[in-house]
């Protein structure tokens, strides 16, 4: 699969086959994020795999496992969400966050290095350690897809970032951007209808 195929391959899935990745396959599929492009030369990124589902659901035990359509539609309301698609695609994904988790054949957590804190930038230079770290999570979803392999990501709350250190015992200056459940999907899986854009229909030439 060539890389034009591979993105178009790829897909967020939510339910995956009770299968496990095998480790050549991963360390494969994150080799590929080692290749991404770094703001500093020095690639400062550590994955940490969860196999352990007892180490998993400790890890998880704060996103609730159940969340009723009355909840989501209260959640997206807040959000002022009114696209039917995209609205769709939250009906669809709000319930299934602990159970993507949980139950992906591998769950990596992808940590940059951060000496200054993420959320009081004084520029936007200072983002760039977390950019980098999203070119890598994108090679990863990439090379997944060209092995048959889908993914999700999940953006921590506060409470989860501190439960997932108490867990795993990070460095302080080491910084989770996501969740990143990869797994193989399950038949009859939930795939959420894409918008199309061109790139033609985005681009402008010299000015705005």
């Amino acid at each position: 699969m060539d890389i034009y195929e591979a993105i178009a391959a790829r897909r967020t899935i939510r339910e995956f086959e009770d299968i496990a990745i095998e480790d050549d396959t991963l360390e494969r599929i994150l080799d590929a994020g080692l290749k991404a492009p770094t703001n500093d030369h020095m690639r400062n990124w550590e994955f940490v795999v969860i196999s352990d589902k007892n180490v998993r659901a400790q890890m998880v035990e704060l996103i609730p496992k159940t969340v009723s359509r009355e909840q989501i539609d209260e959640i997206l309301a807040a959000w002022n969400l009114k696209d039917e698609g995209q609205r769709r695609m939250y009906y669809d994904a709000i319930p299934k966050q602990y159970a993507m988790l949980y139950n992906a054949g591998a769950l990596v957590l992808p940590f940059f290095k951060q000496e200054h804190p993420l959320l009081a930038p004084k520029a936007i230079n200072d983002l760039n350690g977390f950019a980098s770290m999203w070119c890598c999570i994108e090679n990863i979803l990439l090379a997944a897809a060209s092995e048959g392999i889908f993914g999700v990501t999940r953006i921590p709350f506060s409470n989860e970032l501190e439960k997932v250190r108490t867990v795993i015992g990070h460095p302080q200056n080491y910084v989770l951007p996501c969740y990143l459940a990869l797994g193989y999907p399950k038949k009859g899986a939930v795939i959420n209808e894409q918008y199309h854009f061109a790139a033609k229909d985005r681009i402008r030439r010299n000015h705005w």
